[in-house]
């Protein structure tokens, strides 16, 4: 039966071996291409980097084979473990359901689509072991069409303003955590999109890596109307109190362009005896507006401290687990 997602990792027979130094989870969608030679190169590179790791992949609700590939791959490697979601649920729900998992000390993420090098993986624990809670990639050559590129200019910078942290690559999911500072934030992962900015936004430290980035194989999942979307996303998700602050901004100006026009308006009737009924008559509609900005703003208020509260539903079902 398909089981809600937890925010810690679940009571399984893994608990009872000791806890690795290393945790990699990978989101996987429609990967099975792919898998085989994504393991393939994860696991070269890691042993050949002698820390005791587990991979943890997490399947986002595949239908071309990818989770039949997982269960052939864990009964070869007992390091591997893997979750199934009931349905797409998305990459950062997917992510949630590997971190909530992740029992290493430090945990690297990245997607399944081979864009990211799997080689880099040393180098972001490395620069974790240097003492930063967060190593988050960078894509210093990116190879992806300008579609994605300049919005995605447009994201990171939103984040960077709203986060007040100066990094360059918010959306690059290749990123290495330390387990105590992913731990605080499990239960805002995958309701918010951006891992690594909320990761961040609650006083981690951090180090830009630059990562490897080879061209997409196959079409793109973001779409124009996607990423406007994930744009609205930031804004509602990172932007403090965004409707609080519209609403108080169109009620200053508002009251402000009311208050000019109508002190113009009984100037100009007491110096010219002349009574400006259209003048004033817009000065009130202004006004009007005015009150209804403030107005607006409280609703925002308390729209936002409803959706804090009754926004209980889970964010996937687990399928199965290995």
């Amino acid at each position: 039966m398909a089981r809600p997602e937890s925010l810690s990792a679940p009571e399984s027979g893994a608990d009872a071996v000791p806890r690795p130094e290393l945790s990699v989870v990978v989101t996987l969608f429609e990967e099975g291409a792919t898998l085989e030679e994504l393991h393939r190169r994860l696991t070269t590179a890691l042993e050949a980097f002698g820390r005791a790791y587990e991979l943890l992949y997490v399947d986002d609700g595949s239908t071309d084979g990818t989770f039949q590939k997982l269960e052939r791959i864990h009964a070869d490697d007992a390091r591997v473990r893997a979750v199934r979601l009931k349905r797409n649920a998305g990459q950062h729900p997917a992510m949630h359901a590997g971190l909530s998992r992740a029992r290493g000390t430090i945990v690297v993420t990245m997607d399944g689509d081979l864009q990211n090098p799997p080689e880099d993986v040393p180098r972001l624990v490395e620069a974790v072991e240097a003492g930063y809670d967060v190593a988050s990639g960078r894509r210093a050559a990116r190879h992806d069409s300008w579609g994605r590129t300049m919005p995605s200019r447009l994201i990171n910078g939103m984040l960077r303003r709203f986060t007040g942290v100066d990094i360059t690559d918010f959306g690059c999911a290749f990123n290495a955590y330390r387990r105590d500072a992913v731990e605080p934030m499990l239960g805002a992962i995958g309701r918010q999109k951006f891992t690594k900015a909320l990761v961040l936004s609650g006083g981690a430290s951090v180090v830009e890596v630059d990562v490897g980035h080879a061209p997409r194989q196959g079409a793109s999942s973001y779409t124009p109307l996607r990423l406007t979307r994930l744009a609205l996303h930031v804004l509602a998700g990172f932007w403090p109190q965004p409707i609080q602050t519209a609403g108080i901004l169109l009620g200053t100006v508002c009251s402000l362009a009311s208050l000019a026009l109508g002190v113009y308006g009984l100037v100009y009737w007491i110096s010219r005896e002349d009574f400006p009924g259209p003048l004033l008559l817009g000065a009130l509609v202004v006004a009007v507006l005015g009150v209804q900005g403030f107005i607006l703003a409280l609703v925002g208020e308390h729209l936002g401290r409803i959706q804090r509260v009754v926004e209980h539903r889970p964010l996937y079902l687990i399928d199965r687990e290995l």
